[in-house]
Order: structure tokens, then C-alpha cells, then sequence
């Protein structure tokens, strides 16, 4: 313990690393600021017990991925799903079409244009997805009443745009944590979104576990599952193959 404390501590003593750590941190926090700002025109109370009763179904799961901003109706709620997509559109582009090809081949000026290319493609992508958010927003309803309080073309265009903005912030924030602060931007944000997932899924099974929903053999089996799975992921990253 005294050895993490001590390498804790020599951390802070190197200027360059403490700089990077404080703009990760900066921008970490921006990324969480912006999926607590909500869509206009929203019955968040609505939007809250459609979630609570189990209702929203798989997309618990895509939620878990965002940070809970779906449940929340923010403008962040689409993630940096729409990046991805186009990430891997654009390498799949890259084994079958010629100009994508010598772009891969041309180093740094065709990575710089591959990414942006990349960013266009997930802006695109991001505007179809809001707008299939916004349409799925629109025919809820829960005990509190429809989760849409005004549902017009006005509010279409705003709630698109605003998903599209978000989705653009998000992009540049996953930028510029790989520029200016530690690790894959990216990366870090998908892992800030589910850790801050975590403290919830934990109350949520400590009711369970409390009203007898969930037996405590469960629950081991659980976390062993979840020990597991990391362990798994961690060995299959760091492998090799020889």
C-alpha cells in the first residue's frame, strides 16, 4: 500500500503527466456536465418510471453505454455510438474501395483525412439516430403521462438538432482527451458512462437483495461473472499470439 501511495504521489512531481491528468479530468467532467442537460419539451418524471418499470427493454442496455443520458432525455444520450459506426464504416470502405485504400497507404495526410471523413460520416450518423430517438421519445408514455409533453415539428428539429450538437461535442471531447490528456478518448468516455452506471446497478441489487428478489447465491454468482468477464477482457487485450 505504501508503494501505491508512494507512485501516487511521484505521479504529481512530473509536470507533463500532471498537466495530462488534469485535462482528462477537465474534460471527463465537461462529458458528464453535458449528460445532465435535457432535451426541451420532456416529461422527465414520465421518462423516469418508463425506465423504472422495465419497460424501455434492451435499450437498458444501451443506456448502461451512455451513461444513463437516455433515460435522462439529454444531449448526450447518443453517445459516442455514431463515432464508432463511422469508424467502422470507413475501415470496411477500406478493403474494397480503391481511394479509401491509398488513403490508408498515404501515413499521416491520409489518416488526417480518413478521420475526417470519419467525423462527417458520424455527424450523419448521429443525425438518423436522433431523429429515430426522437420518434421513439415521442410514443412513450408512462404512469406519469406521455414522456413527449409537446410533440411537433418544432420540437423534431430542435431535438434532432440538439442530439446531432451533442453528438458533435462528444467527438471533440474524445479528441482532445487523446491529444491533451492520457489514453484512447474515446475509450475513456465509454468507460466513464458505464462506471457511472455503477453506483445505481449497485443500489438496485442491494434492494433486490433486500426484498428478496435476489437471493445472495446470485448475487455471488454475479460478481463472479463480472470477475470473470474483465479477467477475460483483460487477457485478451493484453495477449499475444505467437
Amino acid at each position: 500500500m505504501r508503494r501505491i501511495i508512494e507512485s501516487i504521489s511521484n505521479i504529481w512531481k512530473i509536470p507533463d503527466l500532471r498537466r495530462k491528468i488534469l485535462y482528462t479530468l477537465l474534460f471527463i467532467t465537461a462529458y458528464r456536465f453535458g449528460g445532465h442537460i435535457p432535451l426541451p419539451g420532456i416529461n422527465l418524471t414520465a421518462l423516469r418510471e418508463y425506465f423504472a418499470g422495465g419497460m424501455a427493454g434492451p435499450l437498458q442496455l444501451y443506456d448502461l453505454f451512455v451513461g444513463g443520458a437516455l433515460r435522462r432525455a439529454t444531449i448526450f444520450a447518443t453517445g459516442i455510438m455514431p463515432y464508432i459506426t463511422a469508424s467502422i464504416i470507413l475501415q470496411l470502405l477500406g478493403a474494397v474501395i480503391p481511394y479509401f485504400q491509398e488513403l490508408q497507404k498515404m501515413g499521416e495526410e491520409g489518416r488526417r483525412k480518413i478521420n475526417q471523413y470519419t467525423r462527417y460520416g458520424a455527424l450523419i450518423i448521429a443525425a438518423l439516430q436522433g431523429w429515430g430517438m426522437i420518434m421513439y421519445l415521442r410514443g412513450l408514455e408512462g404512469p406519469a403521462g406521455k414522456v413527449v409533453a409537446i410533440s411537433d415539428l418544432s420540437f423534431i428539429l430542435l431535438g434532432v438538432l440538439s442530439l446531432t450538437t451533442g453528438a458533435a461535442i462528444i467527438m471533440w471531447l474524445g479528441e482532445l482527451i487523446t491529444e491533451k490528456g492520457i489514453g484512447n478518448g474515446m475509450s475513456i468516455l465509454i468507460l466513464v458512462g458505464i462506471i457511472a452506471r455503477l453506483p445505481n446497478a449497485a443500489y438496485q441489487e442491494f434492494v433486490l437483495l433486500k426484498e428478496g428478489g435476489r437471493s445472495i447465491v446470485e448475487l455471488i454468482f454475479i460478481i463472479i461473472g463480472i470477475v470473470l468477464f474483465t479477467m477475460a477482457a483483460i487477457l485478451l487485450t493484453q495477449g499475444s499470439r505467437y
